[in-house]
């Protein structure tokens, strides 16, 4: 038996799951970073104090598979310099208001100027300038609103409402949040009314019928007519 090496293109490793869990984000005073998270409703999932110059504190976003832990000695990186940090939510109104309402300042809701990258604004995803109001196709991707916490580190908002191809895992169906479930029924059942209207009668496996068209728009694949 030859003992020569296999070459690579001949080899088929499996994947390993790799699970973003973590972000930190530098700050300046540990315990006024605490009372900001805290009063946007995130989970305090830790917060340890070695009483030898450390500590880290822990929160998690409703609905999120990712944290973040700031405190002290845990970065090198500049208090506020933590930008362009991404939350996503299916109605950006919504999560928008429930932020107003605890007190929190957001700005106005914007979209894009035609993925223009250069312009007075500070410069996101989709471009660098900012157009008030959400985008006017209210295309999935396209509407965000920002705010920061009290050192600088920058927050935007982005509203999902249906994922591009491959973006997520076509064997699993799963949804972040009871809302993020309740607006995926309210699209189901928007096409099929539709679905009812091209055959002309009731659809008596209403169910199935929902059930396969959440799986294939989580999917990304061609959605049931």
């Amino acid at each position: 038996m030859s003992t020569s090496a296999v070459r690579s293109s001949e080899t088929k490793v499996a994947p390993v799951d790799m699970k973003f869990e973590i972000v930190v984000i530098p700050v300046s005073d540990v315990d006024r970073a605490k009372e900001f998270y805290a009063k946007l409703g995130w989970r305090l999932d830790a917060d340890y104090d070695s009483g030898k110059d450390f500590r880290v504190i822990q929160f998690t976003p409703p609905g999120s598979g990712c944290s973040i832990i700031f405190g002290k000695n845990v970065t090198g990186a500049a208090p506020g310099s933590a930008q362009g940090m991404y939350l996503i939510v299916s109605d950006i109104e919504a999560a928008r208001k429930a932020l107003l309402e605890r007190g929190i300042e957001v700005s106005e809701v914007f979209h894009g100027a035609a993925d223009v990258y250069a312009g007075p604004d500070e410069p996101y995803l989709f471009g660098r300038i900012r157009v008030s109001g959400p985008d006017p196709n209210h295309g999935s991707y396209r509407s965000f609103a920002s705010f920061r916490d009290p050192d600088g580190n920058g927050w935007l908002f982005q509203e999902i409402t249906a994922r591009l191809p491959g973006r997520i895992d076509p064997a699993t169906t799963t949804f972040a949040s009871a809302n993020d479930l309740a607006s995926a029924l309210r699209r189901a059942a928007a096409a099929h009314g539709e679905h009812e209207k091209r055959i002309g009668a009731a659809d008596p496996n209403w169910p199935d019928w929902y059930a396969s068209y959440m799986v294939a728009e989580q999917a990304g694949t061609e959605l049931p007519k």
